[in-house]
């Protein structure tokens, strides 16, 4: 496996009072996605970004589209997203 960067990171919010992560990588998001996410949002958009940073990282899909489902995922479970200029 291959830690891929995203070309923007993505920064959200991490459920403490004030605080927000930047996520720049597919590592740092599949271990937020496997040990930091809401159980409340762990639907269809969770699972498909687990699977895409798991591909990207396998070099099998490319890392904008993992970093694509991680934002939908994040927008899913209500989790406060700023990803940059691009679109979401």
């Amino acid at each position: 496996m291959r830690n891929e960067n995203f070309d923007i990171p993505v920064t959200i919010e991490t459920g403490a009072a004030d605080r927000e992560r930047v996520v720049t990588d597919t590592i740092q998001a599949a271990e937020i996605l496997l040990r930091r996410w809401p159980d409340e949002g762990r639907g269809q958009k969770y699972k498909a970004a687990l699977r895409a940073c798991m591909d990207a990282m396998e070099q099998r899909r490319a890392v904008a589209s993992a970093r694509k489902a991680f934002v939908a995922a994040a927008k899913d479970a209500h989790i406060f997203v700023r990803a940059g200029s691009r679109a979401n």
